[in-house]
């Protein structure tokens, strides 16, 4: 069977996954396209602001614009939250104060997020008296509900945290049914805090948010899902009123919350990236789903598993060896649209605790919403990968990755 042959074979069979997919789209993109009517959309709301940012309209009617399609009270959209991990700090010191403590329901968070939650002498929230508790996940990497009740019911805690997505760890992503059902027991368990979700990763993958089933909070990056690959940088906090403005309160300084922020460059990029979203969404997940399936029938272990929608934008995929590993990431490099030419080499990443090779030849650095993978380098040598702004071009770069492997 010829390459070409063998993804035809794959894509017919993923027919059912992908219909189910340009379903979800379909839903999310009549859900952002009412919040935008609903808002009263102008022109005038792309023009750039400068100085304070005094009645700055383009950024506070996003706000809301975001606040519409995800179900919650508010929301901040910002470039002045520079990632992810920005966006879940803004939002950790401004909900938590010293002698707080938090609880993480969903195992250990993300690499990064691990040095703002313990870190040693570099304005952790550790130093700032803060406890944070993980309970591990269970076997089948779903969340421990014993345990966390025995948590819940034995100390008092002022904040539940929830990873959505698994990072660099070898479990599926939550779906938003699990995470609700994460936010009823921590509720019936008499927890009366912020439930707090990373939301990184899962933007519009399906037809409700974390925020439409119990969550309080929760965070995320513009250069992935919401930003629809046009978002320059930026990142956004949503949820209940009283919640997002603490987060406001740190993003800015309590004195003037939400009245100030500028951005000289105009808006326009933000809300159409958030217009395309859940159809770039899509284009990543079905184009996830099709590489991952095609890796799966040569015997590398997937996950999620290629027979069921996803429940975000990321894949792991192990592989037997260093050298698959590299030659894997290096593929993705030697297909994407800038730089492409670029030999790539494992390097010490800030915030990570060993050398990672990552390939990112993208329009926006860095962004995950197009096609890129990345890897620590330590085993099981497991490849993530994420993104691609358009199926086609996943189906491009499948083909270079199956001849290397």
């Amino acid at each position: 069977m010829t390459i070409e042959e063998r993804i035809r074979a794959t894509e017919e069979r993923l027919r059912d996954r992908f219909e189910r997919i340009d379903e979800i789209a379909l839903f999310n993109q009549e859900k952002v396209l009412n919040a935008f009517r609903e808002e009263r959309i102008a022109l005038r709301h792309f023009v750039p602001s400068t100085g304070y940012g005094y009645g700055d309209e383009g950024r506070d009617v996003l706000g809301k614009v975001y606040a519409r399609a995800f179900g919650a009270e508010r929301a901040i959209v910002s470039p002045a939250l520079l990632s992810g991990t920005h966006a879940l700090t803004v939002a950790l010191f401004g909900l938590l104060r010293p002698g707080s403590r938090a609880l993480c329901i969903t195992g250990t968070p993300y690499d990064t997020i691990r040095g703002v939650i313990w870190g040693e002498g570099n304005g952790s929230l550790a130093d700032f008296g803060v406890t944070f508790r993980v309970v591990p996940l269970n076997g089948a990497g779903k969340a421990d509900f014993p345990t966390v009740k025995k948590e819940l019911l034995q100390s008092h805690y002022d904040l539940v945290y929830i990873q959505r997505s698994r990072g660099y760890e070898l479990r599926d992503a939550f779906t938003v049914a699990e995470i609700g059902e994460m936010c009823a027991f921590v509720r019936n368990c008499g927890f009366t805090g912020c439930i707090f979700a990373d939301n990184c990763y899962g933007e519009f993958v399906e037809t409700r948010e974390p925020t439409e089933v119990g969550v309080d909070l929760m965070a995320g990056s513009l250069i992935k899902n919401p930003g629809g690959g046009i978002a320059p940088t930026g990142g956004y906090i949503a949820g209940a009123e009283k919640y997002v403005a603490q987060a406001e309160n740190r993003l800015t300084a309590p004195s003037v919350g939400g009245e100030v922020g500028s951005y000289a460059y105009g808006y326009q990029l933000y809300y159409q990236g958030f217009f395309l979203a859940p159809h770039v969404v899509a284009q990543a997940l079905k184009g996830g789903l099709l590489i991952g399936a095609c890796l799966e029938e040569m015997g590398y272990e997937n996950y999620p598993r290629a027979d069921a929608v996803p429940a975000d934008i990321t894949r792991a995929v192990r592989f037997h060896t260093e050298k698959e590993l590299t030659d894997f990431i290096q593929s993705v490099q030697d297909c994407s649209p800038v730089d492409s030419f670029v030999r790539l080499e494992a390097w010490d990443m800030p915030g990570y605790d060993c050398k990672v090779i990552m390939a990112a030849g993208c329009f926006v650095q860095g962004a995950s919403i197009e096609l890129s993978a990345d890897a620590p380098i330590r085993e099981p040598y497991t490849a993530y990968f994420q993104g691609g702004l358009t199926y086609e071009h996943c189906k491009i770069a499948l083909k270079t990755i199956l001849q290397r492997l």
